[in-house]
């Protein structure tokens, strides 16, 4: 095996290379087919030396820029700290400006090789589950808003209004303009919300629905969420580790496995029962988030799906969730076929828990809510186990490190530029 050293020195000098043979070339948009194909073979080229790099020292590189594993990085200060200290491994913040403002099909690809060195670091061993302990903390954002939050009972961002009432943190998308469709702004909001949630003791339990829309289709409907947003995708606004994978490892994490708080000596993480509320549809996105809660309700007149193939993304974790709920048939029906899942179908009472008439969803939602919140700690301590058993974090890892590398290349696909394209003028 080659030592650390001189691998990482020839890396370089083959990172070095692409770089003057990109420099010789037009604007990714502008390149010709040779040309494309001149820089495809180039990248190939010092990708394949990456990954063999990484496969015999991303302990030593995971270990350099954590201390020893002493300090905690998450996602995007990982990232940041690898391009500043191994430009040749992972891009730098000047090659990633350069693609920054771009819409996606005029982008370089720098994103693959994040993926490359994420799947590395979430494989191993020893960095992964460093890694996932790291991103199950409570936000710096959260942190300061915490004192108010307890204070106030509420918390208002730009995607997501959170009560507290009851003794539940009632949690309402309202992008009303684009039907909740996800961005990188709303990951935030999201992540923010479940931290205070999580973190304020007056809370017993949480509730996510969709709020009243302004969008000209369904003005004044409460909608669940219309998935990504695709006009975001499209302009080169939607991140593999700002959005894609800061998603899962954040606050769907946080909601399925609890934050990190060390509150007390007989578990690290405080975990509370969540409850969901689907009116009109939950698409893409909006359904995989449901795949993390406990208990969800449908309006009996909404619908689920998970357009994967349509959009030619991976549905975050909802390939490997999507099976346990449904079973692999209708999971692939879903995902590879795009079915729709009425909630008045049978099929979907392997989706979601109840379905009752719009009119009677008010009243359905306290009732779950009562349940859940009359046995705080019996429901705490049950979901754990539940959870522990039918998602172990070795095999959420596993999922994530190569969804990490498969998403990136997802991200960049020619099917992919266009077909967000088509989907960004409209809503669905």
């Amino acid at each position: 095996m080659t030592g650390f050293e001189p691998a990482a020195a020839g890396l370089a000098a083959a990172a070095a290379a692409v770089e003057e043979v990109l420099a010789a070339l037009p604007e990714p948009g502008d390149r010709s087919p040779g040309q494309r194909a001149e820089a495809a073979a180039a990248f190939d080229g010092v990708r394949a030396l990456r990954v063999r790099f990484l496969d015999a020292h991303v302990e030593e590189v995971y270990d350099r820029l954590t201390d020893g594993r002493a300090t905690r990085l998450r996602l995007d200060a990982l990232v940041e700290a690898a391009g500043e200290r191994f430009p040749w491994l992972v891009p730098g913040a000047a090659l990633l400006a350069g693609e920054r403002g771009r819409a996606q099909g005029a982008k370089e690809g720098r994103e693959i090789d994040q993926g490359i060195f994420l799947r590395a670091v979430l494989r191993s061993d020893v960095a992964g589950p460093h890694l996932l302990d790291a991103m199950l903390h409570p936000t710096p954002r959260a942190l300061a808003l915490l004192p108010e939050f307890q204070r106030s009972g509420v918390f208002a961002s730009e995607s997501v209004h959170l009560e507290r009432r009851d003794g539940v943190a009632r949690l309402t998308l309202c992008r009303d303009d684009c039907l909740n469709a996800e961005d990188e702004r709303q990951v935030d909001d999201m992540e923010t919300a479940v931290d205070l949630a999580l973190l304020d003791p007056s809370v017993r339990a949480g509730l996510l629905r969709g709020g009243p829309m302004s969008h000209p289709r369904y003005r004044g409907r409460r909608v669940f969420s219309a998935g990504i947003n695709l006009k975001s995708l499209h302009a080169g606004e939607i991140s593999l580790v700002g959005f894609l994978l800061r998603r899962e490892l954040g606050y769907l994490s946080k909601i399925y496995r609890g934050v990190r708080t060390d509150a007390c000596w007989h578990s690290p993480r405080t975990e509370k029962p969540w409850v969901a509320a689907v009116d009109t549809f939950a698409i893409g996105g909006g359904t995989q988030v449901l795949l993390v809660f406990d208990h969800v309700l449908a309006a009996a007149d909404s619908y689920l799906s998970l357009p994967a193939a349509a959009e030619g993304i991976v549905p975050g974790a909802g390939n490997l969730r999507l099976a346990r709920f449904a079973g692999p048939r209708l999971s692939r029906q879903v995902i590879l076929g795009g079915r729709r899942v009425w909630a008045a179908e049978p099929e979907a009472r392997t989706l979601v828990d109840e379905v009752v008439p719009p009119e009677l969803l008010d009243a359905a939602i306290e009732r779950a809510l009562d349940r859940f919140t009359a046995d705080g700690e019996a429901v705490v301590a049950n979901r754990r186990m539940l959870n522990l058993a039918e998602e172990p974090p070795e095999a959420f890892r596993r999922y994530l490190a190569e969804f990490a590398l498969q998403q990136a290349l997802r991200l960049y696909g020619a099917d992919v530029v266009a077909k967000s394209g088509r989907f960004a003028g409209g809503a669905r």
